[in-house]
């Protein structure tokens, strides 16, 4: 736990194409951490549109971030963009190098990767991309969410609520995590248990699938790219 007369400075990276819940879920709680400073930035801060359309703004570019405390990567389909440009990657290292925390959401994980940054760590994602941690050097843990470390990892979209909890005790304390809890007050209570691959009725999962197979498949292709570059040793299939 880090004293809290320490101020915090913590900052997410936003894109265009990204889940906005992978964002707002973790701004929810992370916003409500005492003495901290949260900011959004982007390579512009021009609108920017959700994989569903939403569109978000960031506080400031990337060049303008200051060191932070906390680095926040979330993720969504448009995360397949970034995973050759070397201006996000840039910053996702130089930031992740002098933070305290780094907390990825989603296929944040796999930027995340695609910027060197997991090899060797124990590590999780969305359902669907989880078979590609291996090629990033990664260890797949089949958890909702993982801490390696000073780093924690929350699986697909909604898990990064439970990811920001996790982290916000882990910076705060317990206590300030519960009150945060208490005042989203988070305590679902799903109306249907299918929310994950080994819950979910056969027919739903398979019309999932095949929903994400074009972008399953280019990550992959992607994955297997970056895994040539950091000399990983591409899992058979």
């Amino acid at each position: 736990m880090i004293p809290h007369d320490t101020h915090l400075r913590i900052g997410s990276l936003l894109f265009e194409g990204l889940d906005q819940i992978d964002l707002t879920g973790p701004f929810e709680v992370l916003s409500q951490i005492p003495n901290s400073t949260y900011q959004v930035y982007a390579r512009t801060t021009e609108p920017v549109r959700d994989i569903h359309g939403l569109r978000l703004t960031a506080d400031a570019v990337l060049a303008d971030a200051p060191r932070l405390d906390v680095l926040h990567v979330p993720g969504g389909f448009g995360q397949e963009a970034l995973m050759e440009d070397e201006e996000v990657l840039d910053w996702i290292r130089a930031q992740a190098g002098g933070a305290t925390s780094v907390f990825s959401v989603c296929t944040g994980a796999l930027l995340c990767g695609a910027a060197g940054l997991l090899v060797g760590r124990r590590a999780t994602t969305h359902w669907s991309a989880f078979h590609l941690l291996p090629y990033f050097g990664a260890i797949p843990v089949d958890e909702r969410v993982v801490v390696d470390g000073s780093w924690v990892f929350a699986g697909g979209v909604t898990a990064g609520i439970d990811g920001a909890l996790r982290l916000a005790a882990e910076l705060r304390g317990v206590e300030v995590a519960q009150g945060i809890q208490l005042a989203m007050q988070y305590a679902p209570e799903p109306p249907f248990d299918s929310g994950t691959p080994r819950t979910a009725p056969a027919a739903v999962l398979d019309r999932a699938r095949r929903t994400v197979e074009d972008i399953t498949a280019r990550r992959e292709k992607t994955a297997r790219k970056v895994a040539e570059r950091l000399g990983v040793e591409v899992p058979v299939a």
